[in-house]
């Protein structure tokens, strides 16, 4: 049976951690941010921990984890 790809896409924008949680960069940083509070930028910096649920279908994506 041939290997099974990783999509592009996941290798680019998501990180596994030794625990098995999936860390990804927070949406809504790029534009508009005028129209956002002070507070709410801050919030977003560095990366965060996806549910269970998310970090679920990214593993799949990604079915021999991400180097």
């Amino acid at each position: 049976m041939p290997k099974m790809k990783t999509k592009s896409s996941v290798k680019k924008r998501f990180k596994i951690t030794s625990t098995g949680k999936v860390l990804a960069g927070p949406g809504k940083k790029r534009h508009c941010l005028s129209a956002r509070s002070q507070k709410a930028k801050r919030s977003n910096r560095g990366s965060q921990t996806l549910t269970h649920a998310d970090g679920l279908t990214v593993k799949q994506w990604a079915p021999y984890g991400i180097a």
